[in-house]
């Protein structure tokens, strides 16, 4: 699911609009020092000054943002946009043979060959209930084989689950209603109280309610909502974007009908295929994907907008996530795609509950471990253990052995699983929504009040485990660029032992209880770019073997049969 439409919605629900105010997040902490600047961010602009002044050179490396898209036109990002130099604009040929028709800046693999794209899709939840469904609609269990039966219960399950979803999603839209209706009638009554649509908390503070006990509620509601924001001109506007986001839930995301896959065209079933999609690597809405590369390398110290963490890195646009669940197919291709085109970390800003084709999503992982890319994900933003809850992709994958023995699970050698991390110190470090999981999140990093690039040369605050892996993958930029001779393997160990440990007792996400930071992910502390590249600086590099078409970190393809592009692992 698409992580920043779950954060947005948060942020219009009425338990968070009546939430006490916050302060204000340090402009851009994502890339400060917890040393020189006090706040726990990764310290990327601390690490290539120091960098810099000991003249370290770097190389320019190219990072993957599988997503929704990215504007690769926006100011502050269209000088770090990667260039596939096989390829010749607009020709309408495949240049390179690659496979991709004028991939100049990525691909798009939830798109048609006649140019138009998918933008919302259904959840997973959503298509293994309606193909469950009609796989044993007036089945009698009873007469069911044992294997059979296992996939019944497993329907069961299914079923349940999605009916109490869309239930809890109906009565969220119909009491996001009620509450919309009553800040209306609040702001009404103000309105004819001051003689003015558009007042201010300044306006609420002279007005004297006296025994008028309507007025005197409006004014308490109007002052609460507007400490978070929703102001009178407001008001339209982040209604409108609530009632989208449950209505789309329920047009698109649990409706058993809605299928956009004949958008693209391909033969879903057929894993195999990997040549479909278009060429639009923007999409209809790049938000998300925008925000989450300006994170990584928006142009640094160019006077404009934002700095990414990382100084010498393209940004690669594979779009293959929709408003909803994004398909196990598309994620495989879309990472053999980064992998292909020289890519040497991916990053993976999204998730989901199901994944039907998980070994297919499993497969392209190991392919680009065996092939140096770091794979960096987010953890997700239900507040859930990833130790227990399912959370897809992920690392583990089942290994085939000698004959006679069971399948041993393995884990994919090049993955980090990235949680959230607030500006805010003590118990409030861990971001309230993020998942944890002391066994398969790696680390957290930056993830709250997260300003950055999105469309039309414009910047936003976000927030969510989407902006904590990006965050992470901008560390990983740099250890790349400026220790090139480190593996994916060692970049990853040094970004975990390299840690800054948290001390003291921490808010479990979700909840008030506490607990150790160790708890809630492997390293058991946050990221830090000064300490990894200091442990850089005393890693030996290890030789790792090169896809045959590459040339040393720069993602040259060398022109190929087509039918040779990609073997799988």
């Amino acid at each position: 699911m698409n992580f920043k439409k779950c954060l947005m919605v948060l942020a219009l629900c009425m338990p968070v609009i009546f939430a006490s105010a916050q302060s204000k997040a340090p402009d851009s902490w994502f890339t400060l020092d917890p040393v020189k600047d006090k706040v726990n961010g990764t310290g990327g602009d601390e690490t290539l000054k120091q960098l810099k002044a000991k003249g370290k050179k770097s190389q320019t490396v190219i990072v993957a943002v599988l997503d929704s898209g990215v504007d690769y036109k926006h100011e502050d990002l269209k000088d770090v946009m990667w260039t596939n130099p096989g390829e010749i604009p607009d020709n309408g040929k495949d240049d390179d043979n690659n496979g991709y028709i004028d991939d100049i800046h990525g691909w798009n693999f939830i798109g048609g060959k006649d140019g138009k794209n998918v933008s919302h899709d259904s959840y997973e939840l959503t298509r293994e209930y309606a193909r469950l469904s009609k796989r044993f609609a007036g089945t009698d269990p009873k007469k069911l084989n044992a294997a059979d039966k296992k996939e019944y219960d497993a329907f069961v399950e299914i079923k349940a689950a999605y009916e109490e979803k869309r239930g809890e999603l109906e009565g969220q839209k119909a009491q996001m209603d009620a509450q919309f209706s009553k800040i209306e009638a609040a702001f009404a009554t103000v309105e004819k109280a001051t003689g003015k649509k558009n007042f201010t908390a300044e306006d609420l503070g002279k007005i004297e309610p006296g025994t008028n006990t309507e007025l005197k509620d409006a004014v308490g509601m109007c002052k609460a909502v507007m400490a978070q924001g929703l102001t009178p001109e407001s008001l339209a506007e982040q209604k409108a974007e609530a009632s989208e986001y449950f209505s789309g839930g329920l047009e698109y995301g649990y409706n058993t009908e809605f299928n956009p896959r004949t958008i693209v065209g391909d033969n879903y079933e057929d894993l195999t295929n990997r040549f479909y999609g278009n060429n639009d690597y923007r999409g209809p809405d790049a938000s998300h994907g925008t925000h989450v590369a300006g994170i990584i390398a928006a142009k640094r110290d160019n006077g404009i907008g934002i700095n990414g963490v990382a100084d010498n890195v393209r940004i690669m646009s594979v779009r293959c996530v929709p408003d909803g669940d994004e398909r196990d197919k598309d994620v495989a291709n879309a990472i053999y795609y980064a992998v292909d085109n020289g890519a040497s970390i991916i990053n993976m800003s999204f998730g989901k509950g199901y994944s039907p084709n998980k070994a297919y999503v499993d497969a392209a992982m190991k392919y680009a471990a065996d092939h140096d890319v770091l794979l960096v994900h987010a953890a997700g933003n239900d507040s859930e253990n990833n130790d227990t809850d399912p959370n897809f992709p992920n690392d583990a994958y089942k290994k085939p052995v000698k004959a006679g023995f069971l399948k041993k699970e393995k884990n994919v050698a090049t993955w980090m699983e990235i949680g959230a991390l607030s500006w805010k110190g003590g118990e409030k470090r861990a971001a309230g929504f993020s998942n944890y999981g002391k066994k398969n999140v790696d680390l957290f990093s930056p993830g709250v009040a997260i300003y950055s690039t999105v469309p039309d040369n414009k910047y936003a605050s976000f927030q969510g485990t989407s902006m904590a892996s990006p965050a992470a993958a901008g560390v990983a930029a740099i250890i790349r660029s400026y220790y090139p001779e480190l593996s994916a393997k060692q970049v990853k160990n040094i970004l975990e032992t390299s840690v800054v440990k948290q001390e003291g007792d921490v808010n479990k996400p979700g909840s008030t209880e506490k607990v150790k930071f160790s708890d809630l992910c492997v390293s058991g502390g946050i990221i830090s770019a000064s300490n990894a590249a200091a442990a850089a600086e005393k890693t030996k590099g290890k030789k790792v073997k090169k896809a045959i078409w590459q040339e040393a970190g720069m993602g040259k393809v060398i022109k190929k049969d087509k039918a040779t592009v990609s073997p799988r692992a």
